[in-house]
């Protein structure tokens, strides 16, 4: 486990839950309880989570299995986020797409989790997206009134710049920045906010490690073909698969990134804690940044 401050211990591999149920798989209660028990037994307590995924039902689909089992409450940690306001059915009154971090929606969107979750508090809330009319105040003393009341237990963001962070985490502690990382979104690499959390000491926390599947799929562009070939290379020469070889990839920079996986397979997600052990040297590393980038290092 990786402990990244005195309440909260992410696992290796956090599990996705946005595929699990309308905007996926749509696994029915039986088979979801199941591939949670599938998870725990892989040592992978930490499950990813937001008010929006399935238009607003996963979390609900979700604690229909917790309010089935309630042993899980003390086996299981939950993450979720609230802050984008999508056009939906289930949320008629909304008028358009749009972020939302004002107190009131906070909480609001903090009570719908628990009650959709069936659990009595979260363990981590991530603002899912920066809110450029966000006041960084009030959020802050939104935070503490939930960590007062015991609703939640530590707080983060996802998208955030490093400027945005910094603004918010002055005034209330943040204990991960969920970004977008991959061999095919390099961004935080360059833009300071894997720098930032090195400095800081936050454990970042990565959507999308492989890249939303377009290196298994795409054929046609030349960078993805040079990525499968030394990604094919180094998974034979480490004795895994392409798919290892990519999350390998993103395990081994210094910030301890770790990875939020959505397969609804749980082979798959097997195979994604097995990759925390493969080691790639710097060389391995560098072949990977070449082949996604189609350049030497300057």
């Amino acid at each position: 486990m990786i402990n990244t401050n005195n309440t909260i211990k992410f696992a290796p591999i956090i599990v996705g839950t946005m595929r699990l149920g309308t905007w996926g798989a749509n696994l029915n209660t039986k088979d979801l309880e199941r591939y949670i028990d599938a998870c725990l037994d892989l040592g992978l307590n930490d499950f990813d989570h937001a008010d929006i995924y399935g238009d607003y039902t996963e979390e609900a689909h979700f604690g229909e299995v917790v309010k089935r089992r309630p042993d899980l409450k003390s086996k299981i940690q939950i993450t979720t986020k609230c802050g984008i306001q999508l056009i939906t059915p289930n949320r008629a009154h909304h008028q358009l797409k749009s972020y939302n971090s004002t107190p009131a929606h906070i909480l609001q969107s903090v009570e719908n989790s628990l009650q959709a979750l069936g659990v009595d508090h979260l363990d981590v809330l991530l603002l899912h997206r920066p809110d450029f009319l966000m006041h960084p105040q009030a959020i802050a003393e939104a935070f503490e009134q939930l960590k007062t009341a015991g609703k939640v237990r530590a707080f983060g963001v996802s998208n955030f710049t490093k400027s945005q962070f910094e603004m918010l985490h002055q005034l209330t502690p943040l204990i991960t920045n969920q970004i977008e990382v991959s061999l095919t979104h390099r961004n935080a690499f360059f833009d300071g906010t894997l720098d930032q959390c090195l400095s800081l000491g936050i454990t970042p926390t990565a959507w999308s490690p492989l890249g939303g599947g377009a290196i298994f799929t795409d054929t046609d562009n030349p960078r993805i073909a040079a990525i499968q070939k030394v990604g094919h290379q180094l998974a034979e020469t480490h004795n895994v698969s392409l798919d290892q070889i990519l999350l390998a990839w993103v395990l081994k920079h210094p910030s301890g990134i770790i990875p939020v996986v959505g397969s609804t397979k749980i082979e798959r997600v097997a195979a994604a804690k097995a990759a925390t052990q493969i080691q790639l040297s710097h060389e391995q590393w560098y072949a990977l940044w070449e082949a996604a980038t189609g350049a030497e290092v300057p």
